[in-house]
């Protein structure tokens, strides 16, 4: 019997409209990016032999979605180039089929081994990897979460809640002050994957307490990959965002899941995948996500959803996102804080509406709204405000104003002293870049400023 020709596939390479020889650098790309070095040898007639009907073996499959999600903005999954497993459709993807407690413990063995952390930031981060899983798995997750058997003879309390909610704030806070990278992540991430990941497998006198721990747990999974983001390292992120996802929705807590899709939709953002930052914002925003939040919560979520859409040129839809939020905002009350380790407060929601404006090409807002945020920010919050700093000083210098700009930049720097961030580090980056025109000028604010730059990077 002879091979059907796989048209899906066929549809979908000409849709990405790349001629087959470039088609196999982007695959042979991703490969390696991934560590498939096996699919070295992959040519043009290995594309061909494929479009024909022979089935690509190994991770060839799953290379291949990554390169078409990636080239075209969007998901790709198996089913869609017509490659899904046989029997019954296509399986979820591995960290959301995974027993949850499996993937925390695995996961924080990784991220704590230099050389395997290496191999995963190293890897690629694929808009396929964002894949949500499906409807009935979120409705099942809790009743999964029950059913799983205590493995430890620990009796969890209320204290040891208490415990993970206090360690939280600290490792919170402890990355506002200095960054995500450094021994303080390491600490958490140890946490993480012995005493809670022991909590976790202990025996739950209630269901309260259970529900209670699982979403401490998931609160300081999420800090594991904010943290990890901040670092620059963004695989390692994603897979610490879907287990806080998973944690969450295991303990039914629906604005927390919000939330940590949101972090993913920010993520995708700052990785100009805005296709797939609208999706997961939008989700952000979804049932009891929105309506379970606070008011502060759900200006939030929402501000971040129309930075998403700014990013996708949806501008009509990105204001009326703003909008929404800033309506959401003017009903939060004192008080209204939810009882989390972020901050939900005016110069976080300053700092995410001043990246829409600025995204929609409305400067002159952005910067208005910078200040704000620079003007309201809790003094420890030293990471993000160095980060707002730099923004506010990329938006003066969009509008000719240098020596403003420069100002702004000079206290960005004063304000990275201890901070070790990839974030902050980037602003440096494209601060020294917006410079460049001006740095030779000797004598000049631009060309000081430069220098200092220099020194923060602890370049030549």
């Amino acid at each position: 019997m002879g091979r059907t020709r796989n048209t899906r596939l066929e549809a979908a390479i000409q849709e990405l409209g790349l001629p087959q020889a470039r088609l196999v650098a982007r695959f042979r790309a991703m490969a390696a990016e991934n560590g498939a070095h096996e699919l070295d040898a992959t040519n043009q007639s290995s594309i061909a032999r494929w479009i024909a009907g022979t089935r690509p073996s190994g991770r060839a499959p799953a290379i291949l979605a990554a390169t078409l999600s990636r080239g075209l903005g969007r998901t790709v999954t198996l089913a869609d180039i017509g490659l899904a497993a046989d029997g019954g459709g296509e399986p979820q993807p591995p960290e959301w089929s995974a027993n949850t407690l499996t993937t925390l413990v695995d996961l924080g063995g990784i991220d704590l081994d230099m050389d395997r952390r290496r191999v995963v930031v190293g890897s690629a981060y694929s808009v396929a990897g964002l894949a949500l899983p499906s409807e009935s798995w979120w409705k099942e997750a809790a009743e999964r979460a029950r059913a799983r058997a205590a493995v430890s003879v620990h009796t969890v309390t209320a204290q040891d809640v208490e415990s993970v909610r206090e360690m939280t704030v600290f490792f919170s806070r402890r990355d506002q002050q200095r960054g995500g990278r450094g021994v303080g992540r390491t600490a958490l991430v140890a946490y993480l994957r012995t005493e809670v990941a022991e909590y976790l497998a202990g025996r739950f006198p209630s269901e309260e307490l259970r529900r209670a721990m699982t979403s401490a747990a998931g609160e300081l999974a999420y800090l594991a990959g904010w943290t990890a983001f901040d670092a620059g390292e963004h695989p390692v992120a994603l897979r610490w965002f879907t287990v806080a996802t998973q944690l969450a929705e295991e303990a039914r807590d629906a604005p927390l899941a919000g939330h940590v899709l949101r972090a993913m939709a920010h993520q995708a953002v700052d990785l100009k995948q805005p296709g797939q930052a609208v999706r997961l914002s939008t989700d952000s925003l979804a049932g009891k996500r929105y309506t379970n939040a606070s008011w502060r919560e759900k200006a939030l979520i929402g501000v971040v959803h129309a930075r998403a859409l700014a990013a996708d040129n949806r501008r009509k839809e990105a204001l009326g996102a703003l909008l929404q939020a800033e309506n959401d905002l003017g009903r939060a009350g004192e008080g209204d804080e939810p009882g989390r380790v972020w901050f939900f407060g005016e110069a976080s929601i300053a700092h995410e509406t001043a990246a829409a404006l600025r995204d929609l090409g409305d400067l002159k807002g952005a910067e208005e709204q910078f200040r704000r945020s620079v003007r309201t920010r809790r003094a420890q919050f030293a990471r993000t405000h160095s980060v707002t700093l730099g923004y506010l000083g990329a938006v003066q210098v969009q509008q000719g104003q240098l020596e403003a700009a420069c100002e702004t930049w000079g206290q960005a720097l004063d304000a990275m002293s201890g901070v070790q961030s990839g974030r902050a580090r980037e602003t440096v980056v494209q601060m020294r870049r917006a410079l460049s025109p001006f740095r030779n000028r000797g004598g000049s604010a631009a060309a000081d400023l430069d220098a200092k730059a220099r020194a923060v990077l602890g370049v030549g």
